[in-house]
């Protein structure tokens, strides 16, 4: 159930965040597989490196379901070799890509029509991809009114009082999904202005509380 104060509060930060940093135009990428690489890929290495990797399967042409299904898991590995771990990423991917021609024939369009909640477990059996890489799939590749939760959203929402710095996944989740209703763009949005604002003043060492745009917002 909506709780209404919460609703204001976490609204009132949206709309700080936004004014603060505009809007962020997340997920970059062209089509829905180069947003389901790009949340495989950005585990544990920097955005940066993960468009270096894009980059380079975008040169050797294989940026397709068809043409990803079609390589060796080696030669893979040595294309994304920028985002490091990259025989890790490779298997991965690959563990997506048999998951989706058995499943769904190849079709993302496919993959994406079906139940939002059957297709979330679906993804999360597929060999290393964890709840964030599904969320981040269903919100920015599928469209669907998902609330994708990082370290950057812990740590800001814990400081501020909505939530235990040790708090699950799922109960984290649910304080956007429970009170925010099933938005998707606002979903979108807020997610990216939570990692924006991690990034550059919510560090983990060193905040810069002075600067922050939502330092006067607390729960508790």
């Amino acid at each position: 159930m909506k709780d209404k104060k919460l609703n204001r509060s976490l609204l009132r930060i949206y709309n700080l965040l936004y004014s603060r940093f505009g809007p962020r135009h997340w997920w970059p990428g062209d089509t829905k597989i180069e947003i389901i690489l790009g949340a495989i890929l950005t585990q544990s290495t920097a955005w940066i490196n993960v468009e270096k990797a894009i980059g380079n399967l975008k040169k050797e042409k294989v940026l397709s379901v068809n043409r990803l299904s079609g390589i060796s898991e080696q030669k893979l590995a040595g294309l994304i070799r920028p985002s490091g771990y990259y025989n890790i990423k490779a298997g991965r991917i690959k563990n997506f890509l048999r998951f989706l021609n058995t499943r769904y024939n190849g079709s993302l369009d496919k993959m994406f029509g079906s139940d939002l909640y059957k297709l979330r477990e679906e993804l999360l059996a597929v060999k290393g991809i964890g709840r964030e890489t599904a969320d981040s799939i269903l919100l920015y590749a599928g469209n669907k009114p998902v609330f994708v939760v990082d370290a950057y959203t812990k740590r800001i929402f814990s400081r501020h009082g909505f939530m235990d710095e040790d708090a699950d996944y799922e109960e984290a989740q649910a304080l956007f999904t429970d009170n925010l209703g099933k938005d998707r763009r606002l979903f979108n949005e807020f997610h990216a202005l939570i990692v924006e604002l991690g990034k550059s003043v919510c560090k983990s060492k060193k905040p810069l509380c002075s600067m922050c745009p939502i330092r006067i917002i607390r729960r508790k």
